[in-house]
């Protein structure tokens, strides 16, 4: 008895898979660059403004038109991730970034700075498709939350590199200070570029491609143990049509499973499942970004400023209290979204959003119509901003690149996500190129009383159609789709486990019989 319950030890407890962890911080340094790019450009509006004279609606088209450019990358990325498979689009988001960085620090102009976001913005589209899908193909499902969520994590510890970028140049030359703020972030696509080489290729593309032996091999190295490589690659060769007792190193793949009729599978002849699946994943995209992070993280200085802040240097160092804060919390997330689940940490972190950003949007109004200097307001500001960015960070800022990079089975997932990240950079391009002139118009306050009442509906909306995912292997998850009441089900089995630890067959089983 005593051995058998030693047996079932490494189950219960497994160990951290340091090689999958490894691949998945390699894969996820690409958001560095995305998070620089939104940090620093936060900072270095302040003084492209002064130097090329430019308006207010100049500087938000300037900040937030490079998510729409982000939109090429993110339609061209699913097919390239296809062709030349996941580790090597990682590698080409870094040389365009390189590119675009290089490009920003030498513009002349306003012009040429828009060409550089034009370039920029499409490594952008690249980076946010491609890292979270490879982490997700090459993580086991025990530890998939924790590694998926990386790429969230490299964004915020890019952005507060930006916010210190800025800080650190801000006291050099007004034509100078700006241009080595931008032109900086190029350095570590370098690194990127040379650290990825060393990953191996995702096991799910290898299997598309026909290449089950390579696949093998890097299964065997990403999962807690041989039998749950084994049943990966079961999992997977089933998902693209491969028979299961072929075991040969390289075999002839259908078609079908390269991904063809994708789209007409995903939007215009959906099953069930696949239509929730979509509507899942295109909304928490959409309130992810609707819920206005981006405002804030951007227009940090503005706000500050609105809220009494007149100084630079004190405007730099509260945008740097941001990041700090946004990137301690989006840490503490990564070790909770296997143990507490998504669904429970999504809810319980958009209500503390709506939360922050109704009494954010009371006191800037109250300083608004105040005709002295309410000390107490501006802190009661400065505090609900760093709450707001904490409550996104701990479960919707990683939690909708989680969550929608491991739904999409596999013949849909490249595709799939890729529309997710078309939704988020739409939805952030249009929050962030409207934001100072719908602050005019209906006041800062207005705009974050606007943005509590999307999250608010955003709460309601992961409440009714995001089942609980945790633990669940990638070929498993269309089994809790599409059947509203089975939802709930999933979710109590999900969080119900008081020591984060997941029974695998049995939520295979579970999902057999939604």
């Amino acid at each position: 008895m005593t051995q058998a319950l030693q047996d079932f030890d490494p189950q219960k407890k497994p160990k951290r898979n340091k090689y999958a962890f490894a691949c998945a911080i390699l894969a996820s340094m690409t958001s560095i660059l995305l998070g620089y790019d939104i940090g620093v450009m936060s900072g270095a509006a302040i003084y492209i403004q002064r130097d090329l004279r430019i308006s207010d609606v100049q500087i938000e088209i300037l900040l937030g038109i490079i998510n729409l450019y982000s939109l090429i990358g993110s339609c061209l990325a699913g097919r390239t991730s296809d062709w030349i498979g996941r580790r090597y689009t990682i590698v080409f988001a870094g040389a365009i970034f390189f590119a675009g960085a290089i490009l920003m620090g030498f513009s002349p102009n306003y012009s040429f700075l828009m060409f550089g976001r034009f370039v920029a913005g499409i490594g952008i589209g690249y980076a946010l498709m491609i890292a979270p899908v490879y982490t997700a193909e090459v993580s086991p499902a025990s530890s998939r939350g924790f590694l998926t969520s990386f790429p969230e994590v490299f964004i915020n510890g890019g952005i507060l590199l930006g916010y210190i970028s800025n800080y650190a140049f801000s006291k050099m030359s007004l034509k100078m200070g700006w241009r080595m703020m931008l032109g900086i972030g190029a350095v570590p696509s370098v690194i990127l570029a040379v650290g990825v080489l060393a990953m191996p290729e995702s096991p799910r593309w290898l299997v598309m491609r026909g290449r089950l032996g390579d696949a093998t091999k890097v299964l065997n190295k990403t999962s807690d143990s041989k039998e749950e490589a084994q049943q990966r690659l079961s999992d997977i060769k089933q998902a693209a049509g491969i028979p299961d007792n072929c075991n040969d190193d390289v075999v002839q793949v259908s078609k079908q499973s390269t991904g063809e009729g994708v789209w007409k599978e995903l939007f215009l002849y959906p099953t069930p499942a696949i239509r929730h699946i979509v509507i899942a994943a295109l909304g928490i995209h959409f309130f992810q970004q609707a819920s206005g992070i981006d405002a804030v993280v951007l227009y940090s200085p503005k706000i500050f400023e609105k809220a009494g802040i007149t100084s630079d240097t004190d405007k730099l160092l509260a945008t740097v209290a941001v990041g700090f804060v946004k990137t301690m919390f989006i840490l503490v997330a990564t070790f909770m979204l296997d143990r507490v689940g998504r669904r429970p940490l999504l809810l319980s972190s958009v209500g503390g959003m709506v939360l922050s950003l109704l009494v954010l949007a009371t006191s800037l109004t109250i300083i608004d119509h105040s005709e002295t200097k309410l000390m107490w307001a501006v802190g009661l500001s400065i505090a609900t901003v760093l709450s707001y960015v904490a409550t996104f960070s701990i479960g919707a800022g990683p939690i909708t690149w989680v969550y929608s990079s491991e739904i999409f089975p596999l013949r849909l997932r490249a595709q799939g996500a890729a529309a997710g990240v078309v939704v988020n950079r739409v939805t952030s391009g249009v929050i962030s190129m409207t934001f100072l002139s719908l602050s005019k118009a209906i006041t800062i306050g207005g705009a974050f009383f606007l943005f509590g009442s999307i999250a608010t509906t955003a709460w309601i909306f992961f409440y009714t159609l995001l089942p609980e995912t945790r633990g669940k292997t990638l070929e498993e998850m269309e089994g809790s789709f599409g059947n509203f009441r089975a939802k709930n089900n999933d979710t109590s089995k999900g969080v119900d486990l008081t020591n984060g630890q997941v029974p695998q067959l049995q939520l295979g089983t579970t999902n057999v019989q939604a």
